[in-house]
């Protein structure tokens, strides 16, 4: 014999608005994840950032709205009195005609992480997906959508859908912009998955919060003991306190992340260190920095390893340039090889000499040693001079003997905290 439940389900998810709420949700974060590929192809962390916040303040709105709908077909078909002389108790029929809205949303996202992860995984390098992220942001669109089911069916407003929709935005963005731990109640707030992962007991704890709260509110609409719907309410202020408690301590830095990748050092050329995700960008970083490695070689104090700026130089090292995926490297290429090499060369280099020594003299003097600064950059990289054009400073390094241009750039690099000419070798 087949269940009553189970066919008025089965029937629910063939008709109305529920089959549209996933081609729906997929589209939007399909489209919103489209337009920033460049940003979040190559990394499993940041495709998961995105792929999240954009469930968390688009999908979220959109399935509540969706869900709202649905909550008010018998208002506006008048036929809510009907449904009174139904023998099913008020809450199996609440939960027949929500589920498949949630279903389908669930499905949507499924959909959408699919071709996400597909479009990620030939760039990858390090790390791996979370599974945590997955759970609550699933959680969070299955819970959302029974709340605005029950929105949908004590208001009968035909505009509260979108009302609801609106509200909902505000309610989930609003938190991110607060410096409080409670920011991480809400489940579209942004997190750094990139270089982090979200602690063991994440999952269990936010889906606790989220879809306690749908419990409760369900219960409290359709169930003959509505004094049930304390239970799943105590249980999310619970998880809701211990997630404000721990606040950014949820997340932890990736092991995977941290880990170092190092090119092999040649006699003569400096070894290369950068963080596990930008590993498969190594050998063109090696490339675009070979000019400058062979016009250091033989200057005494020459660094002897270059590392990312995120790990921290340390004595004897010295740092990369700073390189963004989406903007310097997007799809495990650097899109800038001679930039990337004029920014390392920089930052080799730099001295904050804004503000001079003291003395009348102190704006000239400084501008000497931004002149000498930057003709040492030009001539490490083999690129004209970005700021002064014609510059004689550049002249006169390129006019020096190799022998002791190799002795002067050893006194220069000697001196990396140094803003006088008394203490700097200016040209």
């Amino acid at each position: 014999m087949t269940n009553p439940a189970y066919t008025a389900l089965r029937a629910e998810l063939r008709r109305g608005l529920a089959p549209w709420t996933g081609p729906a949700v997929a589209l939007t974060l399909l489209v919103t994840l489209w337009g920033k590929a460049p940003q979040w192809q190559g990394s499993w962390g940041e495709t998961q950032s995105q792929l999240h916040s954009a469930a968390g303040l688009l999908a979220g709105p959109l399935v509540a709205a969706a869900a709202c709908w649905q909550g008010g077909r018998e208002h506006r078909r008048r036929t809510a009195e009907l449904l009174l002389s139904v023998p099913r108790s008020r809450l199996a029929q609440a939960t027949t005609a929500a589920t498949p809205i949630a279903l389908w949303a669930a499905a949507g996202y499924l959909l959408a992480l699919g071709v996400a992860f597909a479009a990620t995984a030939p760039y990858t390098g390090a790390g791996s997906p979370s599974v945590s992220i997955v759970a609550t942001d699933l959680g969070f669109l299955l819970s959302v959508g029974f709340v605005g089911f029950v929105v949908g069916r004590l208001v009968r407003w035909r505009l509260i859908a979108p009302v609801l929709a609106v509200c909902a935005y505000v309610v989930l963005g609003f938190p991110g912009y607060l410096n409080s731990e409670a920011r991480f109640l809400s489940p579209a707030q942004a997190v750094a998955l990139e270089v982090s992962v979200p602690v063991w007991w994440f999952a269990p704890v936010l889906v606790a919060w989220t879809g306690g709260i749908a419990v409760s509110v369900l219960l409290a609409y359709a169930a003959r003991r509505r004094y049930l719907a304390v239970v799943p309410l105590v249980l999310a202020i619970a998880a809701g306190t211990l997630v404000v408690h721990t606040g950014a301590d949820l997340f932890r830095d990736d092991p995977a992340m941290a880990r170092r990748v190092c090119s092999e050092a040649g006699p003569g050329t400096p070894q290369i260190c950068v963080n596990a995700s930008d590993a498969p960008v190594l050998p063109q970083m090696s490339e675009a920095l070979a000019g400058m490695f062979s016009r250091l070689e033989g200057v005494p104090g020459a660094p002897t390893r270059y590392v990312d700026t995120q790990s921290g130089p340390k004595d004897g090292e010295a740092g990369l340039a700073y390189v963004m995926r989406g903007w310097g490297i997007t799809r495990n290429r650097l899109t800038d090889p001679r930039g990337y090499a004029s920014d390392t060369a920089l930052t080799l280099v730099n001295r904050d000499c804004q503000a001079g020594p003291p003395g009348k003299d102190r704006k000239k003097e400084a501008e000497r040693v931004a002149r000498t600064t930057d003709a040492v950059i030009s001539w490490l990289t083999g690129e004209d001079s970005k700021w002064y054009a014609d510059s004689r400073y550049l002249a006169r390094l390129k006019t020096m003997p190799d022998a002791d241009r190799k002795v002067w750039l050893g006194r220069f690099l000697a001196t990396p905290q140094r803003c006088t000419p008394a203490e700097v070798p200016v040209l």
